[in-house]
């Protein structure tokens, strides 16, 4: 197959700081000719101004959950979460009209995804690339992991729609603008035991990172 600018030069693989809404900065990698953030996002505002309500307990997380709200959280309520995975977000922040990605950025659809993953070489190889090399964070094998892209994936886990969290170190679970059905969205996700990029759709209820794509 051909090699797909895998052997990224200087300019690609270089990530640089850039300003967000919330007062948050965030670096990008351009892979292909798609410019992502190389870090999961972490805003606690709508790209209007408005707060995204914070979901401190499984009782708060449940109640958005029950009515159908926008919520974000970090991995096991800790903020040092935070500063390695970012947020948490159901999809009902994703789709929320005000804009969960900063001016700039939106949030990657389910073709998005899908360019990436086949520049890359395809599902079965694609997340051994995107991932982050580092076991201090996944969990040893962490499989075929290279990160030439530079996307730097992290297993920042997920939570579930009772407010338990699961699988942080085992996975990471990144949220789609594409809805799959009246209660569910695509998603794509990464395991440390395989080089795959997984695809999927999951109710929206359910808490998972966002990476955002340049306009």
């Amino acid at each position: 197959m051909k090699k797909v600018s895998l052997i990224l030069s200087a300019a690609v693989m270089t990530a640089m700081m850039l300003s967000s809404c919330g007062g948050s900065s965030y670096k990008e990698v351009k892979i292909g000719n798609q410019v992502w953030m190389a870090e999961n996002l972490n805003v606690d505002k709508f790209r209007n101004g408005d707060p995204i309500p914070h979901a401190k307990t499984a009782e708060e997380w449940q109640q958005a959950v029950e009515n159908k709200q926008p919520a974000w959280c970090y991995y096991d309520n800790d903020p040092a979460n935070g500063k390695i995975y970012g947020k948490l977000y159901n999809w009902y922040a994703v789709s929320d009209w005000r804009g969960l990605a900063p001016e700039g950025w939106r949030i990657p659809s389910d073709a998005d995804w899908s360019k990436l993953v086949e520049l890359l070489g395809g599902r079965e190889v694609a997340g051994g690339k995107l991932k982050s090399t580092d076991t201090t964070y996944w969990k040893s094998p962490n499989t075929a992991a290279t990160n030439e892209t530079g996307f730097t994936a992290l297993p920042g886990g997920g939570r579930y729609d009772d407010g338990n969290f699961y699988y942080v170190g085992y996975y990471g679970y990144w949220w789609s603008a594409s809805e799959g059905s009246a209660t569910s969205a695509w998603h794509r996700s990464m395991h440390y035991y395989y080089s795959n990029v997984f695809g999927y759709y999951s109710g929206k209820e359910l808490g998972f990172s966002v990476r955002c794509v340049r306009d």
